[in-house]
């Protein structure tokens, strides 16, 4: 063997060695890596507690069934500034998933932050993207911006949302504060492009390495930042332009076509009992169930329903985002205000009225994410709360006067629905205010000791039989079973108090 083939033969296991090094480089530089899953979810509405606890259900179903890729199609004009930043977290939170941002017609405002702290952003041609400064209605009813400490912090996270997909912050920052001008700059050296404000240039060591160029003309000007489709590549604030969502999957590098996730049946039943019609329904049935519930020993039918019904209103607040176990406590609390009205300390009194209001005010608060509203449109969403609230209310006090006069024989029915009088003017059905027989009778004249039998359960305030004569009484707080025989053992002010024999 001559020194040629031996010195070849040496060298050929390194040449392997090398070779199967560069390949993976190669293969890496070359070829484009193989597709993955990917799975896209709609967002075609406004940004709301609602809508955006909706879609925090989706991106997690899509992360739990093992997507790598998740699309975001947007078209929404934004919304509330706080569910933006929890959908923000949500999407930085997603390390081991891509997220891309697909903007088909617009992402204004809050969206365009959303949009932003995706990791990829493909746009089309005409669509918009920014205008995301924060504005509020003042006392005339007119528009104004936001005062100077909530714009701060508002164009700082912007910022960071911005640096942390790698596209330019002062551009970022501009969409939120109409007063920025930013302004092209390209390094001397390396010919590198960036984008600054006049702030950041005056606190820049280095400027004498960078052509300063000219403004960006959609910054500055009293105007937000807005940008169309090739703009906003040019800018970077955008990665693709496309056409239409099938140009998608070979720019992202995911298996074609991109299955949409449909709504499941939870989130369309959601959407459903948060709706005004529905909550107003639920309400009016729980509180007319509830009463009778109240009316009858035991648990029957009434109390089912109405766990039922009010048990499917916070449920739909808790995955719309707007209710927590704080909200249910409160109405429990006003709940057991109202018991101890009518079980314990019959009458109409503080803690009737405190219960009352306690649960018509938490009904109200579990339909909002904050208690005061930030703009003109919370005020509206909080009458529309409102009103819904009071209409059940009234609905309610309508159906248990006509309830009152098929359901009579239920004590508490028969007190909280107006009855018809009599000729000397005596109502039919006693109220709750002042007890009355269903005659001329005057309950004074009974005696101490005087004895009768229950008409129906006393808890603790119903009726008692003695002779012909039906007489509203109160026991001493214990319960009374129907047809149980009791004596009058006190005289209060008009009120009988009774016990059992």
């Amino acid at each position: 063997m001559n020194a040629v083939s031996r010195c070849l033969l040496v060298m050929l296991p390194a040449i392997c060695i090398a070779a199967s090094c560069r390949n993976p480089v190669q293969a890496a530089d070359e070829a484009p890596a193989a597709p993955v899953g990917a799975v896209m979810i709609e967002f075609h509405e406004a940004i709301t507690p609602l809508s955006g606890a909706l879609l925090t259900r989706r991106f997690k179903q899509a992360e739990a069934n093992g997507a790598k890729i998740i699309v975001i199609d947007i078209d929404s004009p934004g919304g509330y500034v706080s569910t933006t930043l929890e959908l923000v977290d949500l999407f930085e939170s997603a390390t081991e998933i891509t997220t891309v941002a697909y903007i088909r017609r617009e992402a204004i405002s809050g969206a365009a932050l959303l949009a932003l702290a995706a990791d990829k952003i493909a746009i089309g041609p005409q669509a918009l993207i920014g205008d995301a400064g924060m504005i509020m209605m003042g006392e005339d009813a007119a528009f104004r911006y936001v005062p100077e400490k909530e714009r701060s912090y508002l164009a700082q996270r912007v910022r960071t949302i911005a640096e942390k997909s790698g596209r330019p912050a002062s551009l970022a920052e501009a969409m939120v504060d109409k007063d920025l001008v930013v302004f092209k700059a390209v390094h001397k050296a390396d010919g590198k492009v960036a984008y600054f404000s006049e702030r950041e240039w005056k606190s820049m060591e280095d400027t004498d390495r960078w052509d300063k160029g000219k403004p960006v003309r959609e910054s500055g000007d009293r105007t937000f930042l807005t940008a169309t489709g090739a703009r906003a590549v040019e800018l970077g604030l955008a990665d693709y332009v496309v056409d239409d969502s099938q140009q998608l999957p070979e720019l992202i590098g995911a298996i074609a076509p991109i299955p949409v996730l449909q709504a499941s049946w939870v989130d369309t039943l959601v959407l459903i009992l948060n709706s005004s019609f529905v909550t107003g329904l639920l309400l009016i049935i729980g509180l007319v169930a509830l009463v009778i519930e109240f009316s009858a020993p035991g648990m029957g039918l009434g109390g089912l329903t109405s766990i039922l019904c009010f048990g499917l209103f916070f449920w739909s607040r808790f995955l719309g985002g707007t209710s927590d176990w704080f909200e249910v406590i409160l109405f429990l609390i006003g709940l057991c205000f109202v018991l101890l009205e009518i079980f314990v300390i019959p009458g109409i009194g503080v803690a009737g009225f405190c219960g009352a209001a306690l649960m018509v005010f938490t009904l109200v608060l579990a339909s909002r994410r904050a208690l005061l509203p930030e703009s003109s449109e919370d005020t509206n969403n909080l009458l529309i709360d409102v009103l819904t609230v009071l209409a059940s209310i009234i609905g309610f006090m309508v159906v248990i006067g006509f309830a009152g006069k098929y359901l009579g024989e239920l004590p508490l029915i028969s007190r909280l629905a107006l009855a018809p009088t009599t000729d000397d003017g005596n109502s039919l059905v006693p109220s709750l205010a002042s007890p009355r027989t269903t005659s001329s009778f005057d309950p004074d004249s009974l005696e101490l000791g005087t004895e009768g039998r229950s008409v129906g359960p006393l808890r603790p305030s119903g009726r008692i039989r003695i002779g012909d004569e039906l007489v509203d009484v109160v026991t001493e707080g214990d319960f009374v079973d129907g047809d149980t025989l009791v004596k009058i053992v006190a005289k209060r002010g008009n009120r009988l108090i009774v016990r059992a024999v």
